[in-house]
């Protein structure tokens, strides 16, 4: 091979390189674009627009890698403030199912079951009355440790927003790990945002009610099978210091303890959180 084919063949290489590049620049910013547009839309209610700024969704869902042709698991959506935002991404080229709280067949007992279990129903309504706006997600259940129906090896992405916490409490972190991980497709990602505990050392942490230790959910996720592959400071909030009589429910959007300084937790705003990507080993 000639000096000057050898040339055009670098410069050729080099050209396709840029304009991919480009490719791949102008679709992210097309991206960024959209879930901008969608986490401020004039859908959502002003009380969830205002949590935009502590939640940071847009970056949060880039920092994930979410694209519009995944099938995607979010887990107990709750009053479906991500929802809102996951369904019109997701509800032309992907698919997204929510992972509800567990219906009341009549079995439920204990209060807080009963009330997250109308909570669920009632976004099912709400997504019902408004296909224009969600599309048409698919509905399945978490009662942990186990997903019903079982699935096996389906998303391309499993997403939960503060939910570890409660898991661990009920000693089903582990195993609801593992089923997580079962779910998603090999090669792909969870995404999770945790409230974040204060750390003394490194190796230790102070863990009021409703925080996680950043190192402990990294190891019971590993365990599980995942891989870590990157963090983010996105959600961080400096002004928590994670020293409240009702834990992480002091601040908003909870504020459990009612009037009793409201003001200074509301100054505060919103928790600190852990923001970390896992990936399910492609072999």
């Amino acid at each position: 091979m000639s000096i000057t084919t050898i040339t055009k063949t670098w410069l050729c290489s080099g050209l396709l390189t840029v304009l991919v590049s480009g490719v791949n620049l102008a679709n992210a910013e097309d991206l960024a674009a959209q879930l901008q547009q969608l986490a401020q839309s004039e859908q959502r209610s002003s009380e969830n627009l205002s949590r935009n700024q502590y939640r940071n969704p847009e970056q949060t869902l880039q920092f994930f890698g979410l694209e519009p042709t995944m099938s995607v698991l979010e887990i107990w959506p709750a009053h479906g403030w991500y929802t809102e935002i996951l369904a019109p991404f997701l509800k032309a080229e992907g698919q997204l199912t929510l992972a509800q709280f567990r219906h009341n067949d009549g079995s439920l007992k204990d209060d807080r079951s009963i009330f997250w279990a109308r909570v669920s129903q009632k976004l099912e309504q709400r997504i019902a009355e408004n296909p224009q706006h969600f599309g048409n997600p698919r509905f399945i259940e978490l009662d942990p440790p186990m997903l019903y129906p079982a699935v096996t090896e389906q998303f391309d992405m499993v997403l939960t927003f503060r939910n570890a916490h409660i898991w661990n409490e009920s000693g089903h972190l582990a195993d609801t790990l593992k089923t997580l991980y079962g779910a998603l497709k090999p090669g792909g990602v969870m995404g999770m945002v945790e409230h974040r505990a204060a750390k003394l050392s490194d190796i230790s942490s102070s863990a009021v009610e409703g925080y996680l230790d950043e190192s402990y959910v990294i190891a019971a996720a590993e365990l599980a099978g995942f891989e870590l592959v990157a963090s983010s400071e996105v959600n961080a909030n400096p002004l928590d210091t994670k020293n409240y009589p009702k834990g992480v429910y002091a601040l908003p959007p909870t504020l459990a303890m009612g009037l009793q300084d409201k003001n200074s937790y509301l100054s505060i705003g919103e928790s600190d959180r852990m923001t970390l990507k896992f990936i399910k080993p492609a072999e």
